[in-house]
């Protein structure tokens, strides 16, 4: 099973959200959980998969610490539905990790993900936080249009 991009993101964020809720969860079990409905079989992780996965759960600290700085005034971490703070960290992982993503795509993909597992409101808070990284970006110069 060759699964596109965004079907991987969408099972990083379930594997995401399971370990928020559950850090001492097995990762190699909820790895399969994701991949495959037969509990029986055993498929290869994609490579983007645990990338991300590892990525976040690693640089979660400086992922929090960034959208914290994007937040409206009054709005703290601790507020943000956890559906919602999956996605961003998932997102910002993207946007300061993975060079071959465009920073335009993290964050379409982000809000497609939003569409997908939260709703309306959420999509638009996340795209909110989002367009200041993409505001920031352009004002830098530092704007990144490579394909993916």
């Amino acid at each position: 099973m060759t699964l596109t991009r965004h079907q991987i993101r969408e099972r990083a964020f379930q594997m995401l959200f399971a370990l928020n809720a559950n850090g001492d969860a097995d990762q190699e079990a909820l790895y399969q959980r994701v991949l495959t409905d037969d509990p029986d079989q055993i498929v290869p992780v994609p490579d983007y998969l645990q990338t991300l996965v590892t990525g976040v759960l690693d640089h979660q600290r400086e992922l929090d610490a960034q959208i914290d700085q994007y937040l409206s005034a009054g709005w703290q971490l601790q507020r943000i539905a956890k559906t919602d703070l999956v996605i961003l960290r998932m997102a910002f992982f993207e946007i300061d990790h993975v060079e071959a993503v465009p920073n335009r795509v993290a964050v379409n993909e982000a809000l497609e993900l939003a569409k997908n597992f939260s709703d309306d409101r959420s999509r638009r808070f996340i795209n909110g936080v989002l367009a200041h990284t993409l505001d920031d970006d352009e004002a830098t110069g530092s704007s990144d249009d490579a394909p993916a």
